[in-house]
């Protein structure tokens, strides 16, 4: 596998945030739960051939920082992207956000005034209800699963990070996606993003969806069991003008298991809105 390095820092309300940048013009990739940055590698390249793009661990993430009584909620990580926003300079730019990052991204341009040139949601958290019965089970019991054997925690993570994929993810892949989360401070950092995010930070912006005004694109894997396809239409719906691509075979990480597909459905969105 290719070697993915965040060379640069940023001081946030939330921790030490990682970044990078590559490429040419403004497109900012956002990822979500339980993954980093590294998710977006093979897109980032590619689309840096055109576009200038920006790519960090959220606080909690990757190689961002993790430490005790660290705010990660979904209004905390809004609140540092609107920050990072801030510190890159970037008044307008294109986001790509993924996930729970689709919350992140939704978040801080309706509550927080950041503003997008364009905006793409691949499966995001947007819709109530969500939230599976074991993410529910972790984060209700935190503390708990937060003391178990590293071993056992570190099969609980693998299978719960494999499953976002249908066809399967390479075997180095789903290692760097589950070490962040297997050090002595990974550990309860993952329990601790699941405990402390749920359903009331969609609620507080979904009745809000008819108020974007710029173009979105949402992808959508038809073989996600995470979050159903049926919510990709649900959300078009609510969403002026919004258009739905869907990418068969892939399932909720799309990234890894279509990254061509997914590649080409953000170029072209990107080049169609100047």
């Amino acid at each position: 596998m290719s070697e993915w390095t965040l060379d640069r820092t940023f001081t946030s309300s939330s921790g030490e945030v990682r970044w990078a940048v590559l490429g040419p013009e403004q497109v900012v990739l956002v990822h979500g739960t339980p993954f980093s940055s590294y998710v977006w590698r093979g897109i980032a390249r590619a689309l840096a051939q055109d576009h200038r793009v920006y790519v960090w661990d959220l606080p909690g993430y990757g190689a961002s920082a993790q430490f005790e009584d660290q705010d990660v909620s979904l209004r905390a990580q809004a609140r540092v992207f609107t920050e990072l926003l801030a510190h890159w300079g970037l008044p307008e730019p294109a986001v790509a956000a993924h996930d729970f990052g689709g919350c992140v991204a939704l978040r801080a341009h309706l509550l927080h005034g950041a503003r997008y040139r364009r905006l793409a949601l691949v499966d995001p958290v947007a819709l109530a209800p969500w939230g599976s019965p074991a993410y529910r089970l972790l984060g209700g019991h935190a503390e708990v699963f937060g003391e178990l054997p590293a071993a056992l925690h570190r099969a609980l993570v693998t299978e719960y990070v494999r499953s976002a994929s249908h066809p399967g993810l390479h075997p180095q892949v789903l290692e760097r996606l589950v070490a962040p989360w297997c050090t002595e401070t990974g550990q309860p950092a993952f329990y601790r993003q699941i405990a402390q995010n749920d359903q009331r930070f969609t609620d507080d912006i979904q009745h809000r969806y008819d108020e974007l005004e710029l173009p979105v694109l949402i992808c959508w894997g038809t073989e996600d069991t995470w979050i159903p396809v049926a919510r990709g239409h649900e959300l078009a719906a609510l969403i002026p003008g919004a258009g739905l691509r869907l990418v068969a075979g892939a399932g909720h990480l799309v990234q890894e298991d279509a990254p061509a597909e997914l590649t080409a459905a953000l170029a072209g969105f990107l080049r169609t809105h100047p």
